[in-house]
């Protein structure tokens, strides 16, 4: 019966460092709260980012307020529980950006590029949008983003 409890126990504790290793290189946000994957189809391919989920009312107005800038493969997704005209600024974020507002279904309505740091000016999204996305400043033009491209990512239903 004893070596039982032991093979059980040894078992157990067994699967739970093969999940901890597995789960330690997801890359997390600096909450520890893990990254989601997201997808940005534009005519020079597809290009993958780990983005942070701002779902509720206190993540979206803190945003990416008083953080260092964004490395190449990192982002913010916003997720609205509805899709209307959407406007950002910039109020104490301290590097540009380049926020791409996103239609319920991937499609990209605008993009607006190299965002000035600090302004609390709105930015908005010339249409109707329930997703927007923040890259560091510059990114949506390497990758060749344009109106019309696609996001991919469970929020967005084609």
């Amino acid at each position: 019966m004893l070596s039982r409890r032991l093979l059980l126990i040894g078992t157990l504790a067994l699967g739970l460092a093969i999940s901890a290793c597995a789960k330690s290189d997801a890359p997390v946000d600096q909450a520890g709260n893990p990254l989601e994957e997201l997808k940005i189809v534009t005519a020079s391919g597809e290009h993958a980012f780990w983005v942070e989920i701002a779902d509720d009312d206190a993540e979206r107005e803190r945003g990416l307020m008083f953080r260092p800038p964004l490395e190449d493969d990192r982002g913010m997704l916003f997720e609205f529980p509805d899709s209307a005209e959407r406007s950002f600024w910039m109020r104490n974020t301290p590097s540009s950006l380049d926020i791409l507002y996103i239609d319920p279904t991937g499609s990209i309505v605008s993009i607006a590029h190299h965002t000035t740091p600090y302004s609390e000016a709105q930015i908005p999204s010339n249409g109707a949008a329930s997703g927007v996305l923040e890259l560091r400043a510059g990114r949506a033009e390497e990758i060749g983003a344009k109106a019309g491209d696609k996001i991919v990512h469970p929020f967005f239903r084609p």
